[in-house]
Formats: C-alpha cells, sequence, structure tokens
C-alpha cells in the first residue's frame, strides 16, 4: 500500500462537480420546497468550496477586517446616567423631562447629599441624645469638609443651597447677611440648639465676639443696631418669616455644653431634653414658617403609642443642600475670588464633584467601628463614579471566561484517533468568537450607541456562549463527510448540510434581540441593539472565516499530523491499508447480520450479484455477537451498522491504524442513540413527555399569575458598595419621593387660578401625597403669593383707617402698606398706567380668594422681589423669571410707582411629597391617579405635569406588559416566517414555533413561583430567550426533517446527531453565563440566573418527541437529498458527532 499525496492548494480553475438533482428538479419530478432547499443548499456547497479553495485568503482578509472594527472600542462611550439609562424613549416622561430642561437647563435647582444613621443592632430605638449626638458628630464632620481646587479653598458655607437671600439696602447688613445666611440643611438636629454648630456663617461687628447662630439672637441684635440704622424693612421681613431667636431659644441636646445659651429652655436645668417629644410634629430651620422639616423627613421607622404621641425610630436622616453647577458659577461670576481662575461652568462642576467626594468619605469615617450606630452617606456624584467604575469591562473576569471556554472546548474537542482530533480547532473558534465579540462592539462604538453595565459585564460573554454554539456545531460536522467526498468538497459538503442550522439560528437569534429592542428603555434597548450586532458578527465570522480555519486543519489531518501540536507527526500513522469506497444499492439487506467492531478503518458494501454484505477487515478486527436492538431493525440496518464501522472521513486516502482505548467507545452520540432515544422514543415515554410537559405548561400558566412588576434602584446599583447600603436603608425607612407637579405655558394663569387651585386640590387628595400639618398652609407659590398679597392689604386698610396712608401719600405708612398702595393703583394700561381712584375700590385678593387677573402679573414681579424667603420655599422655578423691581418707600417720583408686568409664564411647579411607596404597585397607583388628576385639569384648560424619580422610572410599568406580549409576538411570527422560508415546511415553522411559545411561558411561569419581579430586564430576558430556544429545537427540527424513516427512526437519528453539539452548546452558554454570577450588579445576576436556567432546557427532548408523535408526512420514506437521491441514515442532513 502506497501513502496517498498530500493535499496540495485546490486549483483556481476547479469547481465543484454538477449535482445530478438538477434536471430531476427541472423536470418537475419534485416539489418546489425541495427545489428552493436544493437551490440553498447549493449556494452554501459553492460558499464552501470557495472558502476551502481559498481559505489562507479568506482567513488573513477576515481577522483584518475584524480587528479593523475591533479598533472601534476605542470611542466607546460609557453612560452611567441613571436618566439618560432608564427614562423611556419617546414616552410622553421623556418629553416632558426635555420640556422641563429645555426651561430650567440640565440642572437641577439644587442636589442634595444625604446622612442615614441606624443603629446596628436591628430594632434598637434611635431617640437618644447618645445617638443624637452621634449624629451631630457625623453631621458636623461632613459639615466641615473644605476642598482646594484652582488655589481656593471651598466650604460647605459657600457651595451650600441658600434660600431667598433678601437684598437689603443696608450695604453693612447686606453684607452681615451675605455671610450668615444659613444653609438649608433639613436634620432632625435642628429641633435643638446643636443645629445651628451645622452652620458654618460668621460676621463681625466691633466691640462684640464674632457673630454666629450658635451665639446670634437676631432680635437682640435688631434692638442693638437699632439706633445705628434704619431696618424697618429686614425687621419686618424676619417677622413674616418667623425667625423669632432663632436657635439660641431651643433646647440644648447636652445642657452641660459649656456654650449653650442662657436662653435654651434647659440651660438652668440641666436636664436632658426628651428627643421624641421634641421631634414630634418635625423640626424648623432658622424660620418657623419656611422651613418646616417634617417627621417623614427626618425620622424612618416610628412607632407611636394609641393618642398618637411618637415613642420611638430606628433611623435619622439629615440632607444638605448643595447648588447646582449653574447656580454655583452665576453665584461666583466676576466676584473677585474668583476673577484670576477664569470661572467656567465646568470648574464649578468640578469643585461641587470634589466636595462630594470628601463629603461621603469622611461622613462614613466619623463614627468609630465600635460605635453603636452606623452611618450611610449618599452623593449623586458618588454613585456616577461607582456606577463608571462598575461599567468598565473587567480584565480579569473577561480573560478568566475566556479562558475557561478555551479550555472546555479544547478538551471537549480532543480525541484518542489524531484524524477526527480538533483541540486547535476548538482553541482557534473560541479566539475567532472572541474576535467578532470585540469587532461587534467595536462597530456599535462606531454607530454611537452607547456602552452601559449591561453591555460590559453581559454582552461579551452572551455573545460568547451564543457564538461557540455554531463553531461547535460546524466543527462536529466537519467530521462526518458522507462517504465518497472529494477532499476538495469537503467544506462545501460541510456547509451544504450544517448551513441552514446556523443561518437559521443565527438570523433568528438576531430578530429576537431586535424585537427586544421594541422594549422603550434605553439601556436596554442599547443593550438589545448591540447584542444584534455581536451576532451579526459573529454569525459572519462563523460562516466565512471559521470555514477557513476547518480547511486548514484539514490539511493537517492528511499530513497525520498531531493536533494543537501540529509540527509533530502522529505515532498512528506507521500501518496503513487502502481502502476503496464503494457505494450501497438501493436493494434491500437483510437484517440480523453481526455486529463489527474494529480498531482500524472498515467498509461495508453490497454485492449487486449475490445482495450480501461483505467487509474489509484488517487483521486486527474481530467479531462480536450483536448487541440488543433497542428500536428494532430500524436503527440497526446495514445502513445504520454502517456509521459504527466508518469513519465517514478519510475513505478517499490512507487511514491509520491505532488501537482504540475501550473509555473513547463511549460518547453522546453513542448515548443518545443507544440509551436514550430508546428511551424517549417508546410510546409511553412519548405520552409521559408531553403529559409532564403540559403539566408544566398548566402550572406556569398559574405562575405567570403571580408576577409583579418592580425593579428596585438597588438592582441597577452594586452590592457591596456604601451607595447599596445607603439606598437599602433609604427604601426600608425612608420611602418618600420628592416630587413637582408642573404648569407649562400655553394658557393664561391669571384668568386660570380657580383652575389652578383645583388641580392642587386633586393632586393633594391622592392617597400617596403626604399631607402637610395642620397648621401650615399649602406649600406652593400660589398659596404664598395670594396669602402675601393678602397680607399687604391687611396692612394697607390699617395705615388706610389710621391715616398713616392717603390718596397723595404713602411715606407715613408701613412697608407693606407702601407696597399695597402702589399695586392697588396699578390699571395694565399702557397709555394710563397709574389710577388713584381705585385705592378704595378694588382689592388686591377678590371674596372669592382669586388675584385680579390685571394685577396678577405685575403683583407677581413685587412678589418675588419683596418676599424671598416665601419664594424659596415655594419652590416655584418660574420661567421667565420675573423682572427685579426694588421698592424705596421714600421714592415717590413716577417711575417708582410703575410696576413692570412679569411675562406670562411657560413654566412654574407646585412641590409634593410623596410617601408609602413600598411596592410597584404603590407607584403604579400613584402615577395613575397624578395623571388623571392632569387630565381632568386639561379639560379646564390647564397644561400640567407631574415630575420626579417615581415618573421618570416607574412610569415604564404603565405600558411594560403590552410592549412584551407585542415584541414577543412579533418574535414568534418572525421566527415562523424565517423557519417557513428556508425550511419550506410550514407544519416544522409551527412546531418550533410552538416549542418557542411553550419555553416562554414556562419562564414567565418560574418568575412568578421564583419570586422575580418583572421588569424591562426580564422582558429582555424573556424575548432574548425565544431567540436562543432556536438554537436548540432548530437543529432536532431540520434533523427530524431531513432524515428517512418511520417517525421513531427519523427523531432517534436527529437526536443522534444533535445530542453531542447541543449539550456542547449548551454548557458553552452556561459557561459564558458562570462569569456573570460574580457580578456587583444585582439585575445581572438576575439576568444570568434566567439565562442559566433557560440554557440547558428540555426543548430538544419535548421537540423529539412532538415530532415523533404528531409529525405529520411520510413514515416509511423521508424527504430526498439535494441530488435527488432517497437520503439513507448516512445521508441524512446530520448537524453533529459524537463528542
Amino acid at each position: 500500500m502506497t501513502r496517498s499525496p498530500p493535499l496540495r492548494e485546490l486549483p483556481p480553475s476547479y469547481t465543484p462537480p454538477a449535482r445530478t438533482a438538477a434536471p430531476q428538479i427541472l423536470a418537475g419530478s419534485l416539489k418546489a420546497p425541495l427545489w428552493l432547499r436544493a437551490y440553498f443548499q447549493g449556494l452554501l456547497f459553492s460558499l464552501g468550496c470557495g472558502i476551502q479553495r481559498h481559505c489562507g485568503k479568506v482567513l488573513f482578509l477576515g481577522l483584518l477586517a475584524f480587528g479593523a472594527l475591533a479598533l472601534g472600542l476605542r470611542v466607546a462611550i460609557i453612560e452611567t446616567n441613571l436618566e439618560q439609562l432608564w427614562v423611556e424613549v419617546g414616552s410622553r416622561v421623556s418629553q416632558e423631562l426635555h420640556y422641563t430642561k429645555e426651561k430650567l437647563g440640565e440642572e437641577a435647582a439644587y442636589t442634595s447629599q444625604m446622612l442615614i444613621q441606624t443603629a446596628r443592632q436591628e430594632g434598637e430605638n434611635i431617640l437618644t441624645p447618645e445617638a443624637l449626638g452621634l449624629h451631630l458628630q457625623a453631621a458636623l464632620t461632613a459639615s466641615k469638609v473644605q476642598v482646594s481646587l484652582y488655589g481656593k479653598s471651598w466650604d460647605l458655607n459657600k457651595i451650600c443651597y441658600k434660600s431667598g437671600v433678601p437684598l437689603i439696602e443696608n450695604g453693612m447688613i447686606e453684607r452681615m447677611i451675605e455671610k450668615l445666611f444659613p444653609c438649608v440643611i433639613l436634620t432632625p438636629l435642628d429641633c435643638f440648639w446643636e443645629g445651628a454648630k451645622l452652620q458654618g456663617g460668621s460676621a463681625y461687628l466691633p466691640g462684640r465676639p464674632d457673630i454666629q447662630w450658635t451665639n446670634l439672637d437676631p432680635e437682640q441684635l435688631l434692638e442693638e443696631l437699632g439706633p445705628f440704622a434704619s431696618l424697618e424693612g429686614f425687621r419686618e421681613l424676619l417677622d413674616k418669616a418667623q425667625v423669632g431667636q432663632a436657635y439660641v431659644g431651643r433646647p440644648c441636646l447636652h445642657p452641660d455644653d459649656l456654650h449653650c445659651p442662657p436662653s435654651a429652655p434647659n440651660h438652668h436645668s440641666r436636664q436632658a431634653p426628651n428627643v421624641a417629644h421634641e421631634l414630634s410634629g418635625g423640626c424648623h430651620g432658622f424660620s418657623h414658617k419656611f422651613m418646616h422639616w417634617q417627621e417623614e423627613l427626618l425620622l424612618g421607622g416610628m412607632a407611636r403609642d394609641p393618642q398618637g404621641q411618637l415613642l420611638r425610630a430606628e433611623a435619622l436622616q439629615s440632607t444638605f443642600l448643595l447648588m447646582s453647577p449653574r447656580q454655583l458659577y452665576e453665584h461666583f461670576r466676576g466676584d473677585y475670588q474668583t476673577h484670576d481662575i477664569g470661572w467656567s461652568e465646568e470648574q464649578a462642576g468640578t469643585v461641587l464633584q470634589a466636595w462630594q467626594r470628601r463629603f461621603v468619605q469622611l461622613a462614613q469615617e466619623a463614627l468609630p467601628e465600635n460605635a453603636s450606630q452606623q452611618i450611610h452617606a449618599f452623593s449623586s456624584t458618588t454613585l456616577d463614579d461607582i456606577l463608571h467604575a462598575f461599567s468598565e469591562v473587567s480584565a480579569a473576569r473577561v480573560v478568566g471566561g475566556y479562558l475557561l471556554m478555551l479550555a472546555y472546548a479544547c478538551v471537549t474537542m480532543l480525541r484518542w484517533d489524531c484524524a477526527q482530533s480538533q483541540g486547535a480547532v476548538g482553541l482557534a473558534g473560541v479566539l475567532l468568537v472572541a474576535l467578532a465579540v470585540a469587532s461587534g462592539l467595536g462597530l456599535c462604538a462606531l454607530l454611537g450607541i452607547t456602552f452601559n453595565a449591561a453591555t460590559t459585564q453581559v454582552l461579551p460573554f452572551l455573545a460568547l456562549g451564543i457564538g461557540v454554539d455554531d463553531v461547535f456545531l460546524l466543527a462536529h460536522a466537519f467530521t462526518e463527510a458522507l462517504p465518497g467526498t472529494p477532499l476538495q468538497e469537503r467544506m462545501g459538503e460541510c456547509l451544504q448540510r450544517t448551513g441552514t442550522s446556523v443561518v437559521l439560528t443565527s438570523i433568528n437569534n438576531m430578530a429576537a434581540f431586535l424585537m427586544a429592542a421594541l422594549v422603550p428603555i434605553p439601556a436596554l434597548r442599547a443593550f438589545s441593539l448591540q447584542a444584534a450586532i455581536v451576532v451579526g458578527c459573529t454569525f459572519v465570522a462563523v460562516m466565512l472565516v471559521f470555514p477557513a480555519i476547518l480547511s486548514l486543519d484539514l490539511r493537517r489531518r492528511h499530513c497525520q499530523r498531531l493536533d494543537v501540536l501540529c509540527c509533530f507527526s502522529s505515532p498512528c500513522s506507521a500501518r496503513v491499508i487502502q481502502i476503496l469506497p464503494q457505494e450501497l444499492e438501493d436493494e434491500t439487506v437483510p437484517v440480523g447480520i453481526a455486529h463489527l467492531t474494529a480498531t482500524v478503518q472498515a467498509f461495508t458494501h453490497c454485492e449487486a450479484s449475490s445482495q450480501h454484505v461483505v467487509t474489509i477487515l484488517p487483521p486486527q478486527a474481530h467479531l462480536v455477537p450483536p448487541p440488543s436492538d433497542p428500536l428494532g431493525s430500524e436503527v440497526f440496518s446495514p445502513g445504520g451498522s454502517t456509521r459504527d464501522l466508518l469513519g465517514q472521513e478519510e475513505e478517499t486516502r490512507q487511514k491509520a491504524a491505532c488501537k482504540s482505548l475501550p473509555c473513547a467507545r463511549w460518547n453522546l452520540a453513542h448515548f443518545a442513540r443507544y440509551q436514550f432515544a430508546p428511551l424517549l422514543l417508546q410510546s409511553h415515554a412519548k405520552a409521559i413527555v408531553l403529559v409532564l410537559f403540559g403539566a408544566l405548561l398548566g402550572l406556569s400558566l398559574y405562575g405567570a399569575t403571580l408576577v409583579q412588576d418592580g425593579l428596585a434602584l438597588t438592582d441597577v446599583v452594586p452590592r457591596g458598595t456604601k451607595e447599596h447600603a445607603f439606598l437599602s436603608a433609604q427604601l426600608r425607612y425612608f420611602s418618600l419621593y420628592e416630587v413637582a407637579l408642573v404648569t407649562q405655558g400655553g394658557f393664561d394663569y391669571a384668568h386660570s387660578q380657580r383652575a389652578l387651585f383645583d388641580l392642587h386640590q386633586r393632586f393633594s387628595s391622592l392617597k400617596a401625597v403626604l399631607p402637610p400639618p395642620a397648621t401650615q398652609a399649602p406649600r406652593t407659590w400660589l398659596h404664598y403669593y395670594r396669602s402675601w398679597l393678602q397680607g399687604i392689604q391687611a396692612a394697607f386698610d390699617q395705615d388706610w383707617a389710621s391715616g398713616r396712608i392717603t390718596r397723595h401719600s404713602y411715606r407715613n405708612g408701613s412697608e407693606d402698606g407702601a407696597l399695597a398702595y402702589k399695586l392697588l393703583i396699578q390699571t395694565g394700561d399702557a397709555q394710563e398706567p397709574l389710577d388713584f381712584s381705585q385705592l378704595t375700590t378694588r382689592k388686591l385678593v377678590d371674596r372669592e380668594g382669586l388675584i385680579p387677573p390685571e394685577l396678577f402679573y405685575m403683583g407677581l414681579t413685587v412678589w418675588v422681589s419683596s418676599d424671598p424667603l416665601g419664594l424659596a420655599a415655594s419652590q416655584a422655578n418660574f420661567y421667565p423669571p420675573p423682572p427685579e423691581w426694588l421698592h424705596d418707600k421714600y421714592d415717590t417720583t413716577g417711575e417708582n410707582l410703575r410696576i413692570p408686568p412679569a411675562q406670562p409664564l411657560e413654566f412654574a411647579q407646585f412641590p409634593f411629597l410623596l410617601r408609602g411607596l413600598q411596592k410597584t404597585a404603590d407607584f403604579v397607583e400613584a402615577i395613575e391617579g397624578a395623571r388623571a388628576a392632569c387630565a381632568e385639569a386639561g379639560q379646564a384648560g390647564v397644561h400640567a405635569y407631574p415630575s420626579g424619580s417615581p415618573f421618570l422610572f416607574w412610569e415604564q410599568y404603565l405600558g411594560l406588559r403590552r410592549c412584551f406580549l407585542l415584541a414577543v409576538c412579533i418574535l414568534l411570527v418572525c421566527t415562523f416566517l424565517v423557519c417557513a422560508l428556508l425550511l419550506l415546511n410550514p407544519w416544522t415553522a409551527g412546531l418550533i414555533v410552538l416549542v418557542l411559545a411553550m419555553m416562554t411561558v414556562e419562564l414567565f411561569g418560574i418568575m412568578g413561583f421564583l419570586g422575580i419581579k418583572l421588569s424591562a430586564i426580564p422582558v429582555v430576558i424573556l424575548v432574548a430567550s425565544v431567540g436562543i430556544g432556536v438554537e436548540f429545537t432548530v437543529h432536532m427540527a431540520l434533523g427530524f426533517l431531513t432524515t428517512q424513516g418511520s417517525r421513531n427512526l427519523r427523531a432517534a437519528r436527529a437526536l443522534e446527531h444533535t445530542f453531542a453539539p447541543v449539550t456542547d452548546g449548551a454548557i458553552s452558554t452556561l459557561l459564558g453565563l458562570l462569569m456573570l454570577a460574580g457580578s456587583h450588579f444585582d439585575f445581572i445576576v438576575l439576568l444570568c440566573g434566567a439565562d442559566g436556567a433557560h440554557a440547558p432546557g428540555p426543548p430538544p427532548w419535548t421537540c423529539a418527541a412532538a415530532c415523533a408523535a404528531v409529525h405529520p408526512g411520510p413514515t416509511a420514506r423521508g424527504d430526498t437529498d439535494v441530488q435527488g437521491k432517497p437520503r439513507g441514515p448516512e445521508s441524512t442532513s446530520s448537524t453533529g458527532r459524537r463528542a
């Protein structure tokens, strides 16, 4: 025997031989679907032969193209802004958010920095002087934070939000107020004198110590300064705000403190205050009227006695308000402190971010480790930092995951027979898929699709698991060439048999992710689009570049070189025999022949003259008794035993004669054929499988009714971080949300006052809205504005009755009386703006509590300029802002009497607090109530919408299930059309869709039993699972469809051919998801668990049993192959080989 010549490069002029089916098909002897299938397989055959002919060029160009696309990762943008990630695209919330930013700018009015204190021992009462003392320690440490940037020192007093700083004509008093005016800090410490310690401002007056809030008595100070300056307007301002003695009139938390003022109620008694009693009803800032902090803002886990008195609480909360970057920039623009540093809004933002990071760090370190209390600090900047850090690709996790996949691919594809071993192919396939994933992500970056945590933490592993499935499929099929296949056609024959499966699964995966993009959540829409693009790149790599790798490996196998270590020759190449392939005739062969086991390749053929089976064996072959025949003669026919006797790989050349180990005889295909298929395809087994899965379907339908909507904010924040601990504590103890009812332009506010009051009343009556204390008026700009007008009207009436104000003079009247005088004479007519006869004939507020429309906008100008504390407390955020107008009681010129009207309002808001929002159903109820109130107001001509985090992040649940059903239905229809088009068998396509629908329902039902709530994340998982499920169903259905024989035989052969690649694909998907289990994001772990539960699921078994039980069509003969010949057991469109 002589060796066959070495495999050379295929000549460029080589063309595959013509297929014999064409004339038969054109003659009309076969059906049109078979003709189309043959045509498509012919295209795949030509593609495979072309790639094999130019394998080196294809590999080089493919790697070059994918490498170039991977460079696009350099311009990738990672998005960490929660609003940009989770607000529905194109929704009314998105439009409302755009309107708000258009009117007010990108930044909010202020940013909140919060401290939450809880006891280390759960359930412990925290309303004690000792616990408040620890809270003071942490808050004081945080309030003293200083950062040095741009050569300047920045402390809390410079960057904090100050509510309504008044404008005073007296320069000395104005400078003192600017230095002393307190920051807005919502803290339970404000019930005590110690709250003043958090205010860092100070002022100096000759002859007395530095003035600070710890020693400032505003009433006493005004008395001392009265003889030296006219402070009547300032005194009235303080009286209206009910400042009183400020902090020095409040009890001392620790009366033994040397600085406890004598005016404190417990200064002389030296008794510790009753903390629960002092905190009952909430606390006040320096202004009792405008700065009332309700209990729910300060205390969590409260318990009361039957009379409603506060007894205990489990958590304390303090909130520091900082200016927005724009406000900080405007505040210091042109100031002498920043004139030399090129002050900009970016610098202002940098200062705020640096201060917030330092704030969180020092606050969390303020208490010792052995303290009985613990502090949770939160800052939006540190949250953004953590989201950005954890959204970066983890090199260690990626490398570990891909090394694990490399090891699995290499080990599972190694064989004792070097001619069939494909370890190097497995390694190259995994590396190729990794490059395809990188190129797909690079393409996404070039297309401008932003990355997020789901992209960086999930997609590299999910795409790897999906892509490697097709690598296993092609590699398994490549070693199962049909007998007599020329070497030049090996790749073409492989793609001809398996290309349809790869195309089907890839198209359906891409369609699944594209359908998941219907979910209008930006983060998940970006993830779905990126997944579709990555799957597409992986498909191109597997269909074009990986066949080139297989073609190169074919040369290695032809030259009998070792796998992986291809530079060394195989020790199995010592003895060879020449075996000439023969073709079986179509005549029937008797059943019951001996089963042959050989240590070298043998060939069995049928002699046409005698119809006897003749086997050519070397001396090492021996006969053994035939094994038991589980499926009868259908499986163990001569055609069936040929697969055991033939390697089906190298019949056209010399073969090795190496003795295999006994352990190498068992494999997954052997298990599927001899153990699994005989058990599954028994009549009672098929019935049991269908009944069990029918029962599972019914149980899942019940579980689907248990699925609730919801996604906690803690799920999108990394576990183990201090921000996660803070959000967990906040969710448990402080379920309060600041929201606003925004009124837009497009209607006349002056003539719609009644509708505005009704809108506020309807909104206030919602179950979730926290009502104000009974002693406090509603905290809205319209109520404050009307109340202020009524106050100055009362002052005018009193001055008019006493004669201090007359028709021609108001100089002897009060400040408020003079303001009312100026407003009452306004006509709103540009030609005759003043009418003094109106002083006694009109009122600033009529009997119905409405402001005269002609005075509305002029009065708004006066109120905004004269009542800054009330304006700040109302949080009106007017746009356009009313003009500044300075009142001078002693200026009686005509210009001072004219008041410029404010422009018609296009934006204003009423603030509210929502409480008791724990479950998603609570949020949905509140959102629906708010939307209904706005809809009723719209019928009255008022354009309004609610704003706040509940409406940003929870309104998606109003239409989430509709989006889910729409996406799944469209995807199932697309899957049916694609399968019907490529398989040209609507019944099989319908069966595939039925199994996929069953899988989706079962997965949804499992969510209900496991308590997994439905949000946009599980919706994407459920939709994507339809595409992933195609990986397991199409292979089985296609193997059944293209196999000859009865239903049982076709199902058995389909199981034999698909069991190994499907199992390898499931394990590879699980390995890809395994690395996600260590993610710090709970929603990624959730995605990992759901996909992991789905990956190795039972669809192949169900599909096989269903096909064998209910699939129509011939039971004694199957489809014909692309050559027009009936498919025997070895000419099936097999999609796998022994693992």
